[in-house]
């Protein structure tokens, strides 16, 4: 009896969790509209802040940075070789 009421314990904590999301981010765009509503979610394919600016104007949403866009980091600064 004891053994039965755990399982239907733990087995009701498990469906009433809140559900998992997948990652919002896509990883292709380097930014991010989020928009707000009962809904929110995050449309990430803009390839600048202008564009999706343009595109969220008279709706709930602002833009954003994706932050899981890969950054190029700059190398090593290059020395001119000059010979005299």
């Amino acid at each position: 009896m004891r053994r039965a009421r755990f399982a239907l314990v733990t087995i009701g904590l498990l469906f009433s969790g809140v559900p998992a999301h997948a990652q919002t981010y896509d990883p292709s765009y380097p930014v991010c509209m989020q928009i707000y509503g009962p809904v929110g979610y995050f449309d990430c394919r803009y390839t600048s802040l202008e564009q999706c600016r343009f595109l969220a104007v008279g709706r709930s949403a602002s833009c954003t940075v994706n932050p899981y866009f890969p950054q190029k980091k700059p190398g090593a600064p290059r020395r001119s070789r000059r010979i005299d």
